[in-house]
């Protein structure tokens, strides 16, 4: 074990977790436009497609992070039966679920009900398909809906807040199963499909369209949210959630949803690109 994986052990993930929240909200001028400022610079961000472009004029550094696209910047495939990405990022894999088992990098894998947090809700993916993509800082933090959907049901479930870094996900044993992730259920024109938002270190905030913040607070056992005859139904492309702070994107669909196309680790990807092509519905 090297003396990067050891940290991820023995760090107090969420202590820290908690400080960045609040230090990325600091609206203390020369400390906000520093941390912009290098986030900018070292990752190459691409300002010009922000709806505003001037890394200095928002409010804090999480305003930064979850900033608006101009309109344009971003738009689905043309094609209605296309399953889109669902974030600006990587492809950290993609493929089949075997046996209910997803595969994370070499010599590591999950299983779907770790992550789901729930064997029977796990059933319908169990050779189902699976993609996940690794937003890195320079990334948009703004995650859109791969198809449409009902919302059915979000689930809580606590967990460490390990890197999900590519160095982590090859490293760590069930990383994804383990971290902190709120599973969003919904109910589509192919039938189900799960979108999972998951959190890392210095990471670990979520916020959804219909709930506002989800995380924190950190969950201390999983909880579940029933949104059953709530009619919160979004469209394909549309905007569901974002990270304040960047992390991982993991869709499930059941077997015979989708074929999706010929995908790569690291891959780069954008929000609305075709990820493959739905099954066509009479």
């Amino acid at each position: 074990m090297t003396f990067k994986i050891l940290l991820q052990y023995i760090l107090p993930h969420r202590l820290l977790s908690r400080l960045v929240y609040w230090g990325t909200r600091w609206t203390f001028v020369p400390w906000k436009n520093w941390l912009i400022g290098t986030i900018v610079r070292n990752y190459g961000v691409n300002m010009a497609e922000a709806a505003q472009p001037d890394p200095l004029a928002y409010q804090h550094f999480n305003a930064f992070f979850t900033r608006k696209l101009k309109p344009g910047a971003r738009t689905a495939d043309a094609d209605p039966a296309a399953l889109l990405s669902p974030a600006d990022g990587r492809i950290s894999q993609a493929g089949r679920i075997v046996d209910g088992r997803i595969f994370q990098a070499k010599g590591q894998d999950y299983s779907a009900a770790e992550l789901l947090g729930n064997e029977t809700a796990a059933a319908p993916y169990r050779n189902g398909r699976f993609v996940t993509v690794y937003l890195s800082p320079r990334d948009y933090h703004r995650v859109h809906m791969p198809l449409a959907g009902t919302l059915k049901e979000t689930v809580h479930v606590p967990g460490r807040i390990f890197s999900v870094a590519p160095f982590a996900v090859a490293a760590i044993p069930r990383l994804f199963a383990r971290n902190e992730r709120l599973v969003c259920h919904f109910e589509g024109e192919h039938g189900p499909f799960v979108v999972v938002m998951v959190g890392a270190i210095l990471v670990s905030s979520v916020a959804t369209v219909w709930d506002g913040l989800v995380i924190p607070p950190y969950a201390p056992a999983i909880r579940r949210k029933s949104f059953a005859g709530q009619n919160v139904t979004l469209a394909r492309f549309a905007e569901m959630a974002r990270f304040n702070m960047g992390s991982t994107v993991i869709v499930l669909l059941p077997e015979g949803t989708a074929k999706l196309d010929a995908l790569e680790p690291q891959q780069a990807v954008q929000v609305g690109q075709r990820l493959g092509q739905l099954a066509r519905t009479n």
